[in-house]
């Protein structure tokens, strides 16, 4: 028997599969969608479990149209409609809804060859899009409870447009009590899910630290050191649930450390210019898409040179 194997690489194949990497990241959401619930009732179920329905319909859809082979097995397209719904205000439409998801599988993620060919994170761009075409809709907010009364929806400002007597405290900041897309609330929730997501070795903290860090650093600069201003720009808004979860999308972000790095640089600049001098009160999606764009740029300035080879050489 020939024990010569010849076969293209990789020759050193690891025990990740996409579908497991794919059911860990479901499984760190999980805490954040169990406190959307608590914070915005069922309704914050619902609409989550209609994004990840639409998103696996529409890929599957896509494959048997292009008579590809069904993916809809790695669990990416569920991990794709719980991350839009987590970026939309719980009282959205539902129809509204699954136009974002649309634009997320159909558009960005499958006509450009499907996972890990995408250039853009897809629920990113089709909460943007959703954004554009429904700015009423997408910038209404429910209040923390509001089901608790019996009514439908009670609109209340999130953090970064309040006035500074109606802001919450940095405690309620924390668990959620506030308004605002009902997956990005919940600093806590959102919190461990990253640092599981680490613990398993599936994202590095490079990425998420330094986007968090750069507002951070920013809004201390912009204040002249003034703690609470500080805090509240980190809690507000999907900070963290983009640096934790979208920022360290594997196809659409940097290879190597100093990618990564810059990377999350990148992010939390354009995040903190975006909300202090545009006329957008949030930019973490926009910031995320932006660098999506400067991805390929960022790996090819950063790649490590091979041992003996000049820079320049082919």
């Amino acid at each position: 028997m020939n024990k010569l194997m010849i076969e293209p690489s990789p020759h050193i194949r690891s025990a990740w599969t996409t579908q497991k990497v794919m059911l860990n990241v479901i499984i760190a959401l999980l805490p954040a969608l169990i406190a959307a619930v608590i914070i915005f009732g069922l309704r914050a179920l619902t609409l989550t479990v209609i994004c990840c329905t639409a998103c696996v319909l529409f890929e599957w859809l896509f494959c048997l149209i292009t008579k590809k082979e069904s993916t809809i097995s790695d669990l990416s397209a569920i991990v794709t409609g719980m991350l839009l719904a987590f970026n939309l205000p719980v009282d959205l439409p539902e129809y509204m809804a699954v136009i974002g998801c649309f634009v997320a599988i159909f558009i960005v993620k499958m006509l450009f060859g499907g996972i890990g060919q995408n250039f853009a994170n897809p629920a990113i761009t089709g909460r943007i899009v959703l954004m554009l075409s429904f700015t009423s809709y997408m910038s209404s907010w429910t209040a923390p409870f509001a089901y608790k009364d019996g009514v439908d929806a009670v609109v209340s400002a999130t953090p970064l447009v309040a006035a500074e007597e109606q802001l919450p405290t940095l405690m309620d900041m924390f668990l959620g009590v506030r308004a605002g897309c009902m997956g990005e609330t919940c600093a806590l929730a959102l919190l461990i899910g990253g640092i599981f997501l680490v613990a398993r070795g599936l994202i590095s903290p490079v990425t998420p630290v330094a986007f968090v860090g750069t507002v951070a650093v920013c809004a201390l600069m912009i204040s002249g050191g003034d703690l609470n201003y500080m805090m509240y720009q980190v809690l507000s808004g999907g900070l963290i649930l983009g640096a934790v979860f979208m920022a360290t999308d594997y196809s659409t972000t940097p290879l190597t450390t100093w990618g990564k790095l810059i990377f999350g640089v990148g992010c939390g600049l354009l995040t903190f210019l975006i909300r202090e001098f545009a006329a957008l009160p949030e930019g973490v999606s926009y910031s995320i898409l932006l660098m999506n764009i400067l991805t390929p740029y960022i790996d090819k300035i950063t790649v490590p040179r091979a041992l003996g080879a000049r820079r320049g050489a082919k």
